[in-house]
């Protein structure tokens, strides 16, 4: 039986091309226009995967993404992203889509994208039927790990992190068990969710569940639901009572992923909850046991929050006792080599590769890179590479020019227009800007006018003004 695709974008030309391209390699495909039309073909399921364009009136692919991800439904996203939605795009996979593919793309790559994002899919589908449940990285399509300390045994692997590994073990052997609550701070993509699961491996009830929630990604109407379940009848759509992730922690760990942007009044009710160790359902009288360990974790300055009325204090101490700061991956350069090791294992176990371990003068290269992204852009910069190049050995070239070189993406504003750059004209600005863009879209015309919000002649004439290699520029075919 075929797989059924459905494609979204408001371009009818990369849409039908897109659909064009999968049906010819055999899969059922459908289309749909706008974010709208997509969520009412969506309502019927059915569907294998959903390859969407981020942007889109109305309805983006970011929004697409929450509605599916609030139905239940695991059916993995595939995100379309021009080069200035790069950021987005990323944010996009923090909240559950698979991957994304930056426009303008060769049908070739978008193949090979989504038969990856199938495979990732027959992995859980496999532990399904075969009664087992899939570990959090059989879900993302990334190998599943053996043994009770692999998220531990990752994080002792890393200089940077001994002393965390060394918190983590005293919490772990502690009396205080689940009474204690932990707080995880770090930069977005740092590793929260890793020293999270590392938590419950070293806890003594590490075969007990590990439930885990985004805060910001849940609607705050909902996100109480989650939490606490609700009785059947409690509001409009509650057909059935449903239990809530404190009752399906059970003894094990119940993760709070970006606490700092959960509702103030939500708060009032999880600080309830840690003090008593209990809670009602949504609609209901009866006073729940909670036996699970509550792990929180941040990137947001909870203090500042604090100050300004967003956050409560009495809840900032009561999950702060005992906290883990996780510092950026720029300031652990020593981990770079080893993380770079661990996800080129991973994903050729994943992806069925054999790629070599990398060797001392890539690692020496990427270690120049700031990693503004920190673990979760290196994981993502390497599964791209894995999939794309399907390469037999690591190599400089294989990694995005920005990287090699050393510069952060986000400080190009700085660097032609900031208070280290000088006095320059508004034209000379211009300039930079131009050219910049155009060495990011591989020197495609059509992509860099539309990102730069400007005609293609006004492009043409403007590189006329300024001569040189980008003077006569060949176009690349866009799908």
């Amino acid at each position: 039986m075929s797989h059924r695709i459905l494609i979204v974008d408001d371009e009818a030309a990369i849409r039908m091309s897109v659909a064009e391209a999968l049906a010819a390699d055999g899969f059922a495909t459908e289309t749909a226009e706008t974010g709208e039309e997509a969520l009412a073909r969506l309502h019927g399921g059915g569907f294998d995967l959903v390859v969407t364009d981020l942007k889109m009136p109305n309805v983006s692919g970011l929004e697409l993404l929450q509605a599916l991800r609030n139905t239940g439904r695991a059916t993995p996203v595939l995100m379309m992203t021009a080069y200035g939605d790069v950021d987005t795009a990323v944010e996009c996979m923090r909240l559950g889509a698979y991957d994304f593919i930056q426009k303008p793309f060769k049908l070739s790559v978008m193949r090979k994208q989504v038969a990856a994002a199938l495979k990732a899919t027959r992995v859980q589908d496999t532990a399904d039927a075969a009664g087992e449940a899939p570990s959090p990285r059989q879900r993302r399509g990334a190998a599943a790990h053996v043994g009770s300390t692999y998220y531990m045994d990752m994080i002792r692997a890393c200089p940077g992190l001994r002393r965390i590994a060394d918190l983590l073990e005293k919490v772990g052997q502690s009396r205080a068990g689940n009474d204690t609550s932990i707080l995880i701070r770090g930069e977005s993509g740092s590793g929260k969710e890793i020293v999270a699961r590392a938590i419950h491996e070293t806890s003594e009830n590490a075969r007990e569940p590990f439930m885990e929630i985004n805060c910001a990604a849940v609607p705050e109407t909902l996100l109480e639901s989650e939490l606490m379940g609700h009785e059947k009848g409690a509001f409009t759509d509650a057909k059935s009572r449903k239990e809530g992730l404190f009752e399906l922690a059970a003894n094990g760990t119940i993760f709070l992923d970006e606490i700092g942007e959960m509702g103030f009044l939500l708060q009032s009710r999880l600080l309830r909850v840690i003090e008593n160790r209990t809670f009602r359902r949504v609609g209901g009288k009866e006073e729940q046991q909670v036996h699970a360990r509550v792990v929180a974790a941040t990137n947001r300055d909870l203090e500042a929050a604090i100050r300004e009325g967003a956050f409560r204090n009495d809840l900032y101490y009561r999950l702060q006792v005992v906290e883990v700061d996780i510092p950026p991956l720029r300031e652990r350069p020593d981990d770079v080599g080893v993380l770079l090791g661990h996800f080129v294992r991973e994903f050729n176990t994943s992806l069925g590769l054999a790629a070599a371990a990398p060797d001392p003068a890539l690692v020496a290269v990427l270690q120049r890179y700031p990693w503004p992204g920190n673990v979760r852009e290196m994981r993502n910069v390497l599964k791209r590479i894995m999939i794309l190049e399907e390469p037999a050995e690591l190599r400089a070239e294989h990694f995005p020019s920005h990287v090699t070189d050393g510069r952060d993406p986000r400080t190009v504003a700085e660097a032609t227009c900031g208070p280290d750059a000088g006095l320059v004209t508004l034209a000379e600005v211009e300039q930079r800007q131009i050219l910049y863009t155009l060495d990011k879209t591989a020197n495609n015309k059509s992509q860099a006018a539309r990102i730069l919000g400007i005609s293609r002649q006004t492009l043409r004439e403007k590189l006329k003004q300024y001569g040189g290699p980008h003077d006569d520029l060949s176009e690349e075919a866009e799908s």
